[in-house]
């Protein structure tokens, strides 16, 4: 079941039909049922979502979505619209954290203009004290994106970070990997449809690697973010860090906008970090349908929004 509803809303991801007809209705009202995951289409409705969230004591990493370009102009525009992002981050005056993708600063076009490109953000960036983290996509570009990250680390570009993939084999290797660099990981569970030669296709599985990895970031790993809403797996987490006596500034949570605020809150108050991943923009359904496939929960309390708004 665990790989399957993963497979179907990876697939459900592609379509083109649903995606118009979300664009269309998906959006509309302040209750509509992907605002629930998305902080809204501009970056106007990300901030006034990030100083809530900021209000109630949680840090944010912001995600201007768009995945997949096809075409050089289409990377050249989203890099654009980073480095004006950076600006009205700074001109809003909240926390100078955003995540990107790299396939939508062209990786699939031409990868020398992907690097000039992410190189041309984190130069904006790093002028003004922001991180950038790099979110890891399908199996299939990992090497690259982990080359990538090494080529601009031995640049000296040290406000920059990478997120890695619980459900994939390789991934206890590259967390050594990336700890031997003195990076900063986000370990996620992985929400793409990956070949079983690469990757767990049970949740047990997913769950016992990921609580291994988390483990081995906090024991060895700089600042890691363990990002998962799993209950277990978080108890887990504090109860590794409390018998170490890691301090609670030596690690942070991460969760999704939208996913468990009532655990984000109830972390916060006992004085953990935890950071929200708020995503906005047009290009939002691949991402929403990711969501729905990694807690196929989530699907109940779109179905019922759908209803009410019918």
């Amino acid at each position: 079941m665990y790989g399957g509803a993963k497979a179907v809303f990876y697939a459900l991801s592609r379509s083109t039909v649903l995606k118009r007809l979300a664009s269309r209705y998906g959006m509309a009202g302040g209750e509509s049922f992907a605002r629930r995951f998305i902080a809204g289409e501009t970056i106007d409705t990300a901030v006034a979502v990030a100083r809530r969230l900021e209000s109630e004591g949680l840090l944010l990493t912001l995600d201007y979505l768009g995945e997949s370009v096809k075409t050089l102009e289409e990377a050249q525009a989203a890099t654009g619209e980073y480095v004006r992002l950076i600006d009205v981050i700074v001109a809003a005056g909240i926390e100078r954290n955003f995540s990107i993708k790299l396939t939508q600063l062209g990786i699939d076009v031409d990868r020398a203009t992907c690097v000039d490109n992410l190189r041309r953000i984190l130069e904006r960036a790093g002028r003004h004290g922001f991180y950038v983290r790099i979110d890891m996509e399908h199996s299939r570009y990992i090497e690259m994106t982990l080359e990538i990250f090494e080529t601009l680390w031995a640049q000296e570009y040290r406000n920059l970070g990478v997120a890695l993939q619980a459900s994939l084999y390789r991934t206890a290797t590259d967390v050594r990997r990336m700890n031997e660099l003195g990076a900063r990981v986000r370990l996620v569970k992985g929400a793409y449809k990956e070949p079983p030669a690469v990757a767990y296709r049970h949740k047990a599985e997913v769950d016992a690697a990921f609580l291994r990895l988390a483990r081995e970031l906090l024991d060895s790993g700089t600042y890691p973010a363990i990002a998962t809403h799993d209950e277990r797996i978080i108890a887990a987490v504090r109860a590794y860090a409390a018998e170490r006596a890691f301090a609670l500034d030596r690690f942070e949570f991460q969760m999704l906008y939208g996913i468990r605020r009532d655990l984000q809150a109830s972390l916060a108050a006992a004085g953990y970090r935890v950071r929200v991943y708020v995503p906005f923009g047009r290009e939002w359904f691949p991402y929403f349908m990711r969501r729905l496939g990694e807690r196929p929960a989530n699907l109940g309390f779109v179905v019922r929004a759908i209803l009410r708004e019918r």
